[in-house]
């Protein structure tokens, strides 16, 4: 048995990732974000600390007064968090003034030195779920089109080279034209503003990312978003985006006709 700090963003992922670690008898300790993580994760834990976006003092005394000595980020913060509900605590403040900028891989690299300064190994998220990252090859009964392989190969250039710039992981192409790349609103959103009938959406890991944390993600709520909108194909980078839920979210894009593939860049 293992005894892991689980620090709990929002989406499905932390409670995957906590079922998957009690199937094997491991014992868990959360922090989790006001706001932001689903409330069940308090069911699915041995011990539950809530906090407010930005208080690093009161994660490490949780994850102290608990005894843990590794940790993993599971599910992200919606950078709208940001404005809506962020309350810095003291450790938090001189955390913060101490970064260059506030980009995803930054802030993400720095908490977790933080963390190994204080003799918590941050290891992977995918820890207990590599079954659910995505395989490379087409995976559902629907191919794309060469038209459509040829807007997944723009798409995965575009993301990549807008990854660069810790920007976003999303891209929507059509007919070799970019339509919408993601930014403050994560993927669904993206989608929600871009998708139109025929499209490519394109997800993919940023060059620079540490797949430690913020490990790219889709779902079923992923796959509705296409279909509501019409997107033809969904791309993903294989071996480094997690599909959650996996086995619906391939059912329903086959029941949708929706094609969904995994690629290599």
């Amino acid at each position: 048995m293992q005894l892991i700090g689980l620090i709990a963003g929002n989406g499905r992922f932390p409670l995957l990732f906590a079922r998957a670690a009690k199937q094997l008898g491991h014992r868990l300790v959360a922090v989790a974000h006001t706001g932001e993580t689903a409330p069940e994760l308090a069911e699915e834990v041995d011990e539950i600390t809530w906090i407010q976006v930005g208080q690093l003092g009161r994660l490490l005394a949780a994850f102290r007064g608990a005894g843990v000595k590794q940790a993993v980020f599971v599910g992200g913060i919606r950078k709208q968090a940001l404005l809506d509900h962020f309350a810095p605590d003291e450790r938090g403040m001189a955390f913060l003034a101490r970064l260059p900028h506030f980009g995803d891989d930054t802030l993400l690299r720095a908490l977790a030195e933080e963390l190994e300064g204080e003799g918590i190994r941050v290891v992977p998220s995918t820890l207990f779920l590599e079954r659910l990252l995505t395989p490379p090859g087409v995976l559902t009964r629907t191919e794309p089109s060469p038209e459509q392989w040829a807007d997944i190969d723009l798409g995965v250039r575009v993301a990549k080279a807008i990854g660069q710039w810790d920007i976003g992981q999303t891209v929507v192409v059509q007919n070799r034209i970019v339509l919408g790349v993601e930014a403050i609103e994560g993927t669904d959103a993206t989608i929600a503003r871009a998708g139109r009938t025929g499209a490519v959406v394109v997800k993919v890991s940023k060059p620079q990312q540490d797949l430690r944390f913020d490990v790219p993600a889709v779902g079923p709520r992923t796959v509705a978003m296409c279909a509501q909108t019409g997107v033809a194909v969904l791309a993903l980078e294989a071996g480094k985006t997690l599909m959650l839920e996996k086995d619906e979210l391939l059912a329903a894009a086959n029941t949708l006709g929706l094609s969904v593939v995994g690629v290599t860049p």
